[in-house]
C-alpha cells in the first residue's frame, strides 16, 4: 500500500518537476556569454534566491536547481491529499511563470500561452491518474 501511495505521489509530481526543469533550462540557455565566461555581473534571474546563488559562481544556478528539486520530493513526501495537491500546483504555477518570462520575451506572447496550457493539461491529466489511483471519488 505504500509503494502504492508513493507511486501516485510521483505521478502527481510530474508537472511539477517538469515546469521546475523547463524553467532552470530556459534560464541557464539564456545566460550570456559573460556570465557563463565567469562575469557573474551579467547574471539573468528574476528570482532574488536563483540570482544570489548565481552571483556567487557560475554554477550555483545548478546547485540551487539539485537542492529545489530535492526539497519538491521531500515535501510532497511528507504531504497528502488536498496539502499535495496545493503544493504541486504552486510549484507548478511558480515555475510556469518564471519560464513564460523566458518564453515571452524571446520568442513572443503566444509561445507562452501554449506552454501554460501544455503545463494545464498535464497538471489535470497527472491529477486524475492519481485520483484513480487512490480511488478518490471528489476532490479532497
Amino acid at each position: 500500500m505504500k509503494e502504492k501511495v508513493l507511486n501516485s505521489k510521483i505521478i502527481l509530481l510530474i508537472p511539477a518537476y517538469w515546469a521546475c526543469l523547463f524553467d532552470e533550462i530556459i534560464t541557464i540557455v539564456f545566460q550570456s556569454e559573460q556570465y557563463w565566461k565567469g562575469d557573474l555581473s551579467k547574471a539573468d534571474e528574476g528570482n532574488p534566491i536563483g540570482a544570489f546563488f548565481m552571483a556567487q559562481h557560475i554554477y550555483g544556478l545548478f546547485v540551487l536547481c539539485i537542492l529545489w528539486l530535492l526539497i519538491i520530493g521531500a515535501a510532497a513526501s511528507k504531504l497528502s491529499g488536498r496539502k499535495l495537491k496545493i503544493f504541486v500546483l504552486f510549484v507548478l504555477i511558480a515555475h510556469s511563470f518564471g519560464a513564460s518570462s523566458w518564453i515571452s520575451n524571446h520568442f513572443g506572447f503566444w509561445y507562452a500561452i501554449i506552454f501554460m496550457f501544455i503545463n494545464a493539461v498535464l497538471f489535470i491529466e497527472c491529477q486524475n491518474i492519481y485520483e484513480r489511483r487512490n480511488d478518490f471519488k471528489t476532490i479532497e
